[in-house]
């Protein structure tokens, strides 16, 4: 166990983009640690979650159903936005561009609005999922690499405005983890072979690895972190 047993008893956490993948992994690793943890989807399918997990059906893109999602939450301490999506192939289209930025930045920058009177005075800290690709293009996918370049900007400004109410704001950077979204390129003999030459701890990486360093900036540990972007990519940004 890497962190004490309910470090986070008493505090309430939510995850967007939680009903699979990284987002279910954040979830589920704040409920095994003793947060009241509420996951946040599309899709009301719990079956990635563990027992006690609250499930919830959301579209960050849709500000009603934001704030609908927000009405009968008095009290936040955490707050994880992991929603995303990416349409290899097909950002190049304006139309699949806005989309794709209307879920990963807009979408995290109107949960962090809504989270931020909920998080004032308690301590809160959000936590936004960026990615290796904050920090360089990718040819296929101009709108999922925009809106993570957004993401990191965005916390690094949240930061500073939400300092005043004693709000902390991070984010995670992941690289290649295996998730159903990247199921394809791991399936790929060749991709998967390039991929793992280049990232000097030589494995893809687990929602856990996520996870584990999410919850890491949400503890008093990191008290004094704020406007951080932190890879957790296996040393391929580096490399």
């Amino acid at each position: 166990m890497t962190y004490q047993e309910n470090l986070f008893a008493g505090r309430t956490a939510l995850v967007t983009g939680a009903t699979q993948g990284i987002g279910a992994a954040i979830a589920n690793r704040l409920a095994a640690l003793g947060a009241k943890t509420i996951a946040v989807g599309l899709e009301s399918n719990a079956g990635a979650l563990a027992a006690g997990v609250q499930v919830r059906q959301a579209d960050v893109s849709n500000a009603g159903e934001v704030d609908a999602l927000f009405k009968d939450l008095d009290a936040l301490d955490i707050v994880v936005n992991c929603a995303g999506i990416i349409r290899r192939g097909a950002e190049h289209d304006p139309a699949v561009f806005e989309q794709v930025l209307a879920v990963n930045l807009t979408g995290t920058m109107r949960v962090c609005t809504a989270a931020r009177p909920r998080l004032a005075g308690r301590g809160g800290c959000i936590v936004n999922i960026a990615s290796m690709l904050s920090f360089f293009g990718g040819s296929l996918v101009p709108a999922y690499s925009a809106s993570k370049g957004g993401v990191a900007q965005l916390t690094k400004s949240l930061a500073l405005a939400y300092a005043e109410d004693g709000i902390r704001v991070n984010a995670v950077a992941p690289g290649w983890i295996a998730t159903p979204l990247t199921q394809a390129l791991q399936d790929d003999p060749a991709r998967s072979l390039a991929i793992l030459s280049r990232t000097p701890l030589g494995r893809w990486g687990t929602p856990q690895d996520v996870a584990d360093a999410v919850v890491f900036l949400c503890t008093p540990a990191a008290g004094f972190m704020t406007g951080v972007i932190l890879p957790v990519d296996g040393g391929y940004l580096v490399a």
